[in-house]
């Protein structure tokens, strides 16, 4: 999976979307004017509906907001803009995009899969299950699923709940997943469906790629500080061997010191068991006695 995103990050990383999370949050004002004036019920997403016609509610339904309007829903919306912003810079806004857009693309392939077992296979009404269904489709789990990654980046990370009460980011993930646990326990067998494709991008790229350490707080500072202590004659050398072009090598394995210059083909990736900034190939990565 490393590999694979790390090979689209190089091909169509430039395609990504900037700041993201103002958008995000720029759709959930539309979403709450929209349910101010009635509309909510021509955008969530049914798909019985869908299959009659009514194709937008595949874009729409993204923009309905998390939860009612009140004052705490207005401290959480700045609450999510300031950690999907923090997830932004750690991560890059090629791979906040792909963790994002895969919990609303699984949000919605999902929806329709559970509708077709519920109609086909357990024979349902289409039109009642079908908005029996859309009242459990939102944002609000795929939300759920930026806090659970930003908790997994920064789970030292302390807060005041409720402005006062100091407590660690990973503590409130724990209370937040077992109130999940309660909600999914709770719910019938399509709101269970729902939770769960609408957390699948956290579970992919976490609990399924052991993903954290790579891009914890911890590991982009240790990357910027390699970058730093390059030794400058290094770098000249390098120059050098490219002819003069102005070409400057940012990667090099510590093993058996090729970079991306003289052998673009190569992947390079840091050793979070190494005592030290440490960068290797792709074919030394898993192959090196660590320092």
């Amino acid at each position: 999976m490393n590999n694979w995103l790390f090979k689209l990050e190089k091909k169509y990383g430039k395609y990504a979307v900037p700041n993201l999370t103002v958008f995000v949050i720029f759709t959930y004002i539309i979403g709450y004017l929209m349910s101010f004036m009635g509309l909510t019920p021509l955008i969530s997403l049914n798909p019985e509906l869908v299959m009659r016609g009514q194709v937008w509610r595949v874009f729409t339904w993204i923009l309905m907001p998390p939860s009612s309007l009140s004052i705490f829903t207005v401290i959480m919306l700045f609450f999510y803009f300031s950690i999907g912003r923090s997830l932004e810079v750690t991560w890059g806004d090629f791979r906040y995009n792909v963790y994002l857009f895969t919990g609303f693309i699984f949000t919605l392939i999902g929806s329709f899969i559970i509708y077709f077992i519920g109609v086909g296979a357990l024979h349902y009404p289409p039109a009642t299950f079908g908005y029996s269904l859309a009242t459990w489709v939102s944002t609000y789990y795929v939300n759920m699923s930026i806090f659970f990654a930003f908790a997994a980046s920064y789970p030292d990370m302390q807060i005041l709940l409720y402005f006062f009460i100091p407590l660690k980011i990973k503590y409130l993930a724990i209370l937040d997943g077992v109130l999940i646990l309660w909600q999914f326990l709770q719910s019938p067998w399509y709101g269970k469906g729902i939770i769960a494709v609408s957390l699948l991008n956290f579970v992919l790229f976490y609990l399924s790629t052991k993903n954290i350490a790579r891009f914890s707080p911890n590991e982009m500072h240790r990357r910027n500080a390699y970058k730093k202590a390059v030794d400058p004659d290094m770098r000249s050398r390098f120059h050098t061997m490219n002819g003069g072009k102005g070409k400057i090598a940012k990667h090099r394995c510590a093993v058996c010191g090729r970079t991306e210059l003289d052998h673009p083909e190569l992947e390079f990736r840091f050793c979070s068991k190494c005592n030290g900034n440490y960068e290797y190939c792709n074919e030394h990565i898993g192959n090196h006695t660590h320092r």
